[in-house]
């Protein structure tokens, strides 16, 4: 039996736990606070591969061994390890609470509407755009991916909790700093977990289902549901295709670029992506945060013409939007798949700027796909009668990165 013990965040160590075992594996400060029975082989964790092939051995020769682990092992912990290599029948979990559990309960605050993400030994990125999305994050750190890191790329207006040492009498620190403190910091090796919050909405309304937001209840909204000039917005039969195509989910950033009223930004984060809006007008800048505000979702909102605007972008999106442009669409387009990492959606009124844009995409090593959309709505008439009323129709295509091409994004 391989027991495997929580700790570190102020639960002890069953003594007879230590007392039967013949190995004890755990971090050098988990082993360095308990005292080790005399003859019992004791590894320090690092790279986690030879300390499971030490644990095979002990295993296969049904020796009992016990693990040392932070907070709650089963929560990004090494319980996953250890069940694949060994499977979950040989595992006596026990666990201690999490750093997160702590990290929220050192401020007084729920954490059943949190979302928590890993970014040890993981890209920042994913949970960057998380914190952009959501208004309250718990961010498990790692070499890298820090404090100072997060607060370099999260939005300015969040608050950040670090806490560092949980659990250890002494040296156990929570401090509450803007994301601009937390980046002009060297934080150490003790950050245990980052808390990113929004604190207008960290309290949170009450949750029947714990951690990430299910989708929401309806998409491609009507057009009503968007504060509008002269019906210039993306239809809800286009904007329907452009979501399914884009694929906005949690980790993603995603770009609307020329982005109008807003409706596929603020879509796009309704199902959970960080977005950014690019828009040249001032009122059309007002109305998509605006519209952003009304449907209760973050949208990052670019004053600027693109593609002049998208130089100065310093993230690189999953997908990107083009929704505008008129004569710049192929330099719009060229400049959005060059940074775009999966998927680029055009939507275009005019027949003659079709092919430019579709070159644009290919040139750029993207596999390009479209359809014309010409949908017809019901529409009442006198005399209780109903007509099709047919909206404009709206060519889009859409570029989905392949393999090859994937070496050309700008980093």
């Amino acid at each position: 039996m391989i027991t495997v013990v929580g700790t570190g965040t102020g639960a002890p160590v069953p003594e007879d736990v230590l007392a039967g075992a013949a190995l004890v594996v755990g971090g050098r400060r988990h082993l360095d606070a308990v005292r080790l029975p005399g003859g019992v082989e004791r590894v320090v964790l690092g790279p986690l591969a030879p300390a499971l092939d030490t644990i095979a051995g002990y295993v296969g020769k049904e020796l009992p061994v016990v693990v040392l682990a932070s907070g709650d092992p089963g929560f990004f912990g090494i319980v996953r390890a250890l069940a694949e290599r060994f499977g979950s029948g040989l595992l006596d979990v026990r666990p201690g609470v999490s750093s997160v559990a702590a990290a929220f309960a050192r401020i007084g605050l729920p954490w059943d509407d949190a979302v928590v993400v890993s970014a040890h030994g993981r890209e920042l990125r994913t949970a960057v755009n998380v914190c952009r999305a959501r208004p309250k994050v718990a961010v498990l750190t790692g070499p890298g991916a820090g404090p100072a890191e997060l607060g370099a790329a999260v939005p300015p207006d969040r608050v950040l909790v670090v806490a560092r040492a949980l659990g250890d009498p002494e040296r156990e620190r929570v401090e509450r700093v803007t994301p601009a403190e937390a980046a002009a910091r060297d934080w150490g090796t003790a950050v245990s977990v980052v808390l990113c919050l929004d604190e207008a909405r960290a309290l949170g309304a009450v949750r029947t289902v714990a951690g990430v937001p299910g989708a929401p209840a309806r998409w491609a909204l009507d057009e009503g549901e968007f504060g509008h000039r002269d019906s210039m917005i993306t239809k809800f039969e286009v904007r329907a295709l452009a979501l399914a195509r884009l694929g906005p989910r949690l980790g993603d950033l995603v770009w609307d670029v020329g982005a109008g009223s807003g409706s596929v930004a603020v879509e796009c984060a309704r199902l959970g992506a960080a977005v950014v809006a690019v828009e040249k007008t001032p009122d059309g800048v007002a109305r998509i945060r605006a519209n952003a505000d009304a449907h209760g979702v973050d949208v990052d909102v670019v004053h600027g013409s693109a593609p002049q605007a998208l130089a100065a972008l310093p993230d690189d999106p999953d997908a990107v939007f083009v929704g505008g442009g008129g004569r710049e669409l192929p330099a719009i387009v060229t400049a959005c798949a060059r940074r775009a990492r999966r998927t680029v959606v055009v939507a275009m009124a005019a027949l003659d700027r079709v092919p430019a844009a579709r070159e644009a995409l290919t040139a750029a090593g993207f596999g390009c796909e479209g359809v014309l959309l010409q949908a017809s709505r019901l529409a009442p008439l006198p005399g209780d009668v109903t007509r099709l009323a047919a909206t404009n129709p709206v060519f889009l295509l859409w570029g989905v990165r392949t393999p090859a091409s994937s070496e050309g994004v700008v980093q």
